[in-house]
């Protein structure tokens, strides 16, 4: 984990789709979920404000309820994929680099740097920001997560 800080956010809106997977199958939902949000998008003749992303609600367990999209303005709500936004406000921050099954110590970091400030979670939910294209950068050590957990 790198470059934790506390961060006040800038409300975000964005275009996605919501379900409650078994986490075994979150990959999966992943690999069905962004194409289809980005053709939502491109549908509309809109453009991504960054890259994707996923919105997780509550705490992992056997399920998860996650929404994956991307970030975009004026986006209307098409079958199950709806327009939302991230809330914004004082958030911890960080940059997690690796492979995503390493990515329980950064949020442990996240966590540990919460307890030592007295901060505590916010609306339930935290998201994290995927800014390498595993496509295109095929080395997993040197993919870069933002882990997001907002804070009050």
């Amino acid at each position: 984990m790198t470059d934790l800080t506390v961060q006040d956010l800038p409300e975000l809106p964005v275009a996605t789709r919501r379900a409650t997977v078994p986490f075994a199958e979150l990959t999966g939902f992943f690999d069905a979920t962004l194409p289809a949000v980005w053709a939502a998008m491109q549908a509309q003749g809109l453009t991504p404000l960054g890259p994707p992303l996923a919105r997780y609600w509550g705490m992992p367990g056997q399920t998860v309820d996650v929404e994956a999209g991307f970030p975009v303005a004026g986006f209307t709500d098409t079958g199950d994929i709806h327009a939302a936004s991230l809330p914004g406000g004082p958030a911890v921050v960080g940059m997690h680099i690796g492979p995503y099954d390493t990515m329980r110590a950064s949020w442990q970091a996240v966590a540990d740097l919460m307890g030592e400030r007295g901060l505590s979670r916010r609306d339930d939910q935290c998201w994290e920001i995927y800014l390498s294209d595993p496509g295109a950068e095929p080395d997993p050590a040197t993919w870069r997560t933002q882990l997001v957990q907002p804070v009050g």
